[in-house]
């Protein structure tokens, strides 16, 4: 899936060692300054971590299958998504992820 997704041309991380080895295909890789170009990377792995609990840290749950793991963040990311357009258009609404997941028939 990692693999699969769209390369980008710059790569930001807090400076960890083991980071200046890996390849950015073709990208270029700077240490943040600042939380300014890793926050919002973070917050979507902390949403993730919160719904899906086989990503939680330190979880007994994990996927076995990584086809398993991929339907689950297809699944989470377009209820997600349907939340924050319904949440754009309907402010003050509640809206939960939950209430995007279709019903299994």
């Amino acid at each position: 899936m990692i693999d699969d997704a769209p390369k980008a041309k710059w790569y930001y991380s807090d400076g960890f060692d083991a980071y200046q080895w890996l390849w950015y295909h073709l990208g270029r890789y700077e240490v943040s300054l600042g939380k300014s170009e890793t926050y919002s990377v973070e917050g979507d792995n902390s949403e993730l971590r919160h719904y899906l609990a086989r990503l939680a840290r330190s979880s007994r749950c994990f996927s076995r299958c990584p086809y398993a793991l991929e339907c689950a963040v297809r699944l989470f990311v377009y209820c997600f998504n349907s939340r924050q357009l319904y949440k754009q258009r309907y402010p003050n609404y509640p809206a939960n992820v939950m209430d995007f997941v279709s019903p299994l028939h």
